[in-house]
């Protein structure tokens, strides 16, 4: 069992027989009364998102989730499909719940699964990627890193702000967590 007030981001818990991904938690104080938990949720399962708040003493059952390396081949008709790289066993995961985590995904590259129990639940990211540029506005002679910036489009459809100096076909270390550019790979 896992108390609210130990949730964080990323974390896993079952509730009333749903699957709950924790997509951001704070502790809020308001001026009279007792401290609360707010909470973005994910049900796993259906990719509902919702807002909610418990007493930080609420007691729920953490899911424990096992992860599988396996690489990713294509997605078609809204099934993103991966294989296991020792057995060949295929798995498919229903393209709606992992549409953020595709953004940062290569065919044929490396990810790692989750499985609870033998359900696929989605695709654990990298902290950070390594994607090409393919469209970004051309750019700015004299341009410095303290610039505004300019939205770049990465070759997974991902879009980023980024510098004014980078190009187009360039190499650049996204961050997964919120999609920024990090550096020039």
């Amino acid at each position: 069992m896992i108390s609210a007030s130990d949730l964080k981001a990323g974390m896993t818990f079952l509730q009333d027989g749903k699957l709950i991904r924790v997509l951001e938690a704070s502790h809020h104080k308001p001026g009279k009364g007792n401290t609360i938990m707010r909470m973005k949720l994910r049900d796993v399962r259906s990719g509902a998102t919702y807002e909610t708040s418990f007493r930080p003493e609420e007691k729920f059952e953490r899911a424990y989730l096992e992860t599988k390396e396996v690489q990713y081949l294509y997605a078609m008709e809204g099934t993103a499909v991966f294989m296991d790289l020792e057995t060949y066993e295929q798995y498919e995961i229903p393209v709606d719940s992992i549409e953020n985590e595709l953004l940062y995904i290569l065919e044929n590259e490396n990810v790692k699964i989750q499985f609870f129990g033998s359900e696929v639940i989605g695709v654990e990211l990298p902290s950070t990627v390594t994607l090409k540029v393919v469209e970004t506005q051309p750019s700015i002679k004299g341009a410095t890193v303290t610039g505004s910036g300019k939205p770049a489009t990465m070759e997974t459809g991902l879009v980023v702000n980024v510098p004014d100096f980078i190009e187009t076909g360039e190499s650049l270390i996204i961050t997964t967590a919120d999609g920024s550019y990090q550096k020039r790979a």
